[in-house]
């Protein structure tokens, strides 16, 4: 695959080019940098990715870059990969001209990270973004609107070290407000709820409202929920490519094929990723517990510690459900991921690990572009 240099600065890009303040660096991370990157190389942050060669902003402007082999005979997992929004410390030995491929010698340590399952195959984490401040959730008030899903972004989110917002875009489309707010009540507790339309510009104040300068925002959800056009309406420019959604189910059709991050007029991050067909948790973690904070508190109160909520006496859980304090789907829907957990948990076993390796290979192999063969699990997008 060829990689296109980046164009032109545009005006914005050029008095900021020198800045890397413009792009999230700030005291602590320069603490961060000093006290682990090797002497004499150059920060930057990864802006984009693509088979396995880095789009990243330098104090020099953008260029691209690519792992050191050194760097990936020790990696382990497919999360020691750069992924974007990254921290990472340049080669020394680069002589940083934009012209030519610079070296990522060191990824620095993130300060969050958004992960899911590799894929079907592979018992592995593969890192989606880094370093993220804000994960905004978008759910369409349509079709896609799905209190099961959002739970599972609500606790990649909660896991991950970022704070969760909901935006709940094309609210021209919604006939019934109240009705489509109140299904998600229960699940989005506590949560920023921003209630949007892209096309229409409705509520977007109230979204611009929520980004810091300096700080990174992250859209995740489906294909076709209005991701890059909420991108663009914030930029007030059409840099994302949009397409239409299939009439019949409101579905996308994966416009957004590589995960960016770009800087908004207002200083504040963005990052656009491509719609998840389907989210596998990795190792949730706490997440589990503050996505079902009302689940937790309730099971304080339960007769018995270990207390599974099914048929055991004083079992406060199922009394609320039975009051109809608690949604019986809320319970239902945190064992599903309960299971998952426990599943993912079994399949790091000697020979899951082992096949996982074998996987994990071929997947570094792709990456590089040693291979091409086709009807791997990781032939184009990974997240079907």
């Amino acid at each position: 695959m060829s990689f296109v240099e980046p164009g032109p600065p545009t005006p914005a890009e050029a008095s900021s080019a020198d800045d890397l303040g413009a792009w999230g660096w700030d005291e602590a991370w320069a603490a961060i940098y000093a006290a682990q990157a090797a002497e004499g190389s150059r920060p930057a942050r990864v802006l984009a990715e693509e088979r396995g060669r880095y789009l990243v902003a330098t104090a020099r402007g953008e260029r691209w870059a690519a792992v050191s082999g050194r760097m990936r005979h020790g990696m382990s997992s497919l999360a020691d990969f750069p992924a974007v929004g990254d921290w990472l410390a340049l080669s020394p030995t680069d002589d940083g001209a934009p012209s030519s491929l610079a070296t990522v010698a060191q990824v620095l340590p993130r300060r969050s990270r958004i992960s899911r399952r590799a894929s079907v195959e592979l018992v592995d984490e593969r890192v989606l973004a880094a370093n993220v401040d804000t994960l905004l959730i978008v759910q369409a008030l349509g079709h896609d609107l799905n209190p099961r899903r959002l739970e599972r972004y609500l606790a990649m989110a909660w896991s991950s070290g970022s704070a969760p917002e909901v935006v709940l875009n094309k609210a021209d489309l919604c006939a019934d407000m109240p009705s489509a707010l109140a299904r998600l009540g229960p699940v989005a507790t506590g949560v920023p709820v921003h209630v949007v339309s892209a096309a229409r510009g409705d509520g977007l104040g109230q979204l611009r409202g929520a980004l810091r300068r300096g700080r990174t925002a992250a859209f995740v959800g489906s294909s076709g929920v209005g991701k890059s056009t909420l991108v663009n309406a914030l930029l007030g420019e059409a840099r994302q490519a949009v397409r239409e959604v299939r009439p019949d189910d409101e579905r996308g059709r994966h416009t957004t094929v590589r995960r960016e991050l770009v800087a908004t007029p207002g200083g504040a991050l963005l990052l656009d990723t491509p719609g998840l067909r389907s989210l596998e948790l990795w190792e949730a973690g706490d997440g589990l517990e503050r996505t079902f904070g009302e689940i937790a508190d309730l099971a304080r109160e339960c007769r018995f510690n270990d207390c599974s909520h099914q048929h055991e006496p004083g079992c406060a859980v199922t009394a609320a459900i039975e009051r109809g304090d608690l949604p019986a789907e809320r319970l239902a829907a945190q064992r599903k991921l309960q299971r998952e957990q426990r599943a993912l948990a079994q399949r790091g076993t000697p020979r899951g690990r082992a096949e996982s390796r074998r996987l994990g290979r071929l997947y570094r192999d792709v990456a590089r572009g040693v291979s091409r063969r086709k009807g791997t699990p990781f032939e184009g997008d990974a997240d079907a």
